[in-house]
């Protein structure tokens, strides 16, 4: 009986476990923004994700972030602002406009897009510099996974 016991846990273990040993991130949840080069040592944001039901239709994912700290645009290049820029690797992106307000020391840079329906366990999130007249997008400043989601 004990060694029923033992081997129905251990099953039940091995069934229930996260896939590949990661735990996934339940909505709501957050994930902090850090730098991806050593430069930006004081920039920082955050990343909120969660289920919105904005009409009739089933709840969409919608993905809000807040950045502070980040380099002026045009000292990295042709660019005049920042966006948030979240995707899984080989299947789809999402970009959005960041604002930025006014204050003093630069400003902090916010946006949000409301309609993801896509599962975002494997994506990453990220604000990244944009030329608005262009349409280019730029490189990362900030980014996080959302395994890292909290």
């Amino acid at each position: 009986m004990k060694q029923m016991i033992v081997v129905l846990l251990l099953l039940g273990s091995v069934l229930m476990s996260p896939k590949n040993g990661y735990a996934l991130a339940s909505m709501p949840c957050s994930s902090v923004l850090e730098p991806v080069n050593a430069g930006y040592a004081n920039a920082k944001g955050a990343a909120l994700i969660y289920k919105v039901k904005l009409t009739p239709s089933f709840p969409r994912t919608s993905i809000s972030i807040h950045a502070t700290h980040l380099p002026t645009p045009s000292s990295i290049g042709e660019y005049d602002g920042f966006e948030g820029f979240a995707y899984i690797q080989n299947e789809i992106s999402w970009r959005f406009k960041l604002y930025p307000t006014p204050e003093e020391d630069g400003p902090t840079w916010a946006g949000r897009f409301d309609d993801i329906t896509a599962n975002l366990a494997n994506s990453k999130i990220e604000v990244r510099l944009s030329n608005s007249k262009t349409g280019q997008l730029g490189p990362a400043v900030l980014g996080s996974n959302f395994t890292n989601c909290k």
